[in-house]
């Protein structure tokens, strides 16, 4: 079975690793590089072009215990004050061959460049990323297929565009824009986001872009940047049994990839007997306001599909109460459906840490909407 789910960072982290452990199970993350915060933003900033490399470095963890060493190594996070020959020591000591690689090209740009990087906060698994994306000639694309090989991934980890650089920015209801990655993701008012950009550089500021709403929206229209599909994307999409949309952050994880041209019509033409959106557990800032059929419809917005004519989603799976996830309309409840979509209430939540998903229980409740199509087809 062919399982192709968008992903972000660590929303899905457990499903995914749930899904690794079932025998045959080919599993293909799609995942986006627009993450621009902190000492991810300001790695980017010192390598003009390169994406976000923090998302792809958390799903190279999915199959290492706790305790594996390459896992502590990967998100080892760099005391202040850390120089270029600290790098090149370290990769002199007892790593693999190609981890030491790695760090080594990043130590020479940073003896070649020294300024405009404060290595302080970088995780160790974000500049292992890098260097590899120097030495293959700045193909970020290359580069994560080359540190998904190092580090042994099970999954195909694949970045849904050809790997242009771009920035993502938000366009709040009132005009206002939310000008990074990093500001769509933090605490902000109740405002509403209502449209996402990607920009060919990032704007100076909020205050470089205002005015009524349709007139910055205009502007920003006009700074897009011109991103490509990523062929083994494309292909993971066409060739799955099931395509999962989530869970993770809508505007940062999901539905920023959801933009990348041709996606719309490789979901389309997918084989795929079930495509499914899994509702968030928890709250996050970006979604305030929103129920989860808003979120539902956006999806389906964003892929081209208000009216889910194609069969974009075909399942909805949600938790069973208790949730702090976006409200659920009631009578979308009782009636069990939405937009032409199924919807399934299921026991999603993990004990330990409420508003996450469990993710034997969550993998296990789409193996059993996939399990269901045939069934049904037949009837």
């Amino acid at each position: 079975m062919r399982v192709a789910m968008f992903s972000g960072g660590r929303g899905a982290a457990g499903t995914a690793r749930a899904l690794l452990r079932v025998p045959g199970l080919e599993l293909s993350l799609l995942i986006n590089g627009y993450d621009n915060g902190l000492s991810t933003g300001a790695l980017r900033r010192y390598l003009p072009g390169m994406l976000g490399p923090s998302d792809f470095r958390k799903n190279l963890l999915l199959h290492l215990d706790p305790g594996d060493p390459r896992r502590e190594l990967l998100e080892r996070r760099l005391p202040a004050g850390t120089t270029a020959a600290d790098l090149a020591r370290l990769a002199g000591g007892p790593l693999d061959y190609r981890i030491a690689r790695e760090l080594r090209v990043f130590a020479g740009r940073l003896r070649a460049e020294p300024d405009g990087l404060d290595l302080a906060g970088c995780a160790l698994g974000n500049l292992v990323l890098a260097g590899a994306y120097l030495r293959l000639g700045e193909d970020f694309n290359a580069a994560v297929r080359a540190c998904a090989h190092t580090f042994g991934s099970p999954a195909r980890l694949l970045n849904v565009t050809g790997g242009e650089n771009a920035f993502l920015v938000a366009l709040k209801e009132d005009g206002r824009v939310l000008a990074d990655e990093a500001d769509i993701v933090a605490p902000q008012d109740a405002v509403a986001i209502t449209g996402l950009f990607l920009l060919r550089e990032p704007p100076a500021g909020p205050a470089e872009l205002c005015g009524p709403p349709e007139r910055v929206r205009e502007l920003l229209a006009r700074r897009a940047a011109r991103v490509t599909p990523n062929p083994e994307a494309l292909a993971a999409v066409r060739d799955s049994d099931l395509i999962v949309y989530g869970p993770g952050t809508p505007h940062s994880s999901l539905l920023p990839s959801y933009l990348t041209p041709g996606l719309a019509g490789a979901i389309a033409e997918s084989r795929a007997a079930a495509r499914v959106f899994v509702v968030n557990l928890g709250g996050d800032h970006d979604i305030q306001g929103l129920t989860a059929t808003d979120l539902v419809d956006r999806t389906l917005a964003y892929l081209g599909d208000p009216g889910n004519e194609r069969r974009t989603i075909t399942h909805v799976l949600g938790g069973r109460g208790g949730s702090e996830g976006p409200a659920v309309p009631r009578g979308v409840v009782e009636r069990g459906c939405w937009a032409g979509a199924r919807w399934i209430g299921a026991d999603l939540e993990d004990a330990e840490r409420p508003g996450t998903h469990d993710g034997p229980r969550t993998a296990g409740a789409l193996r059993a909407v996939l399990g269901e199509i045939p069934l049904a087809r037949a009837g």
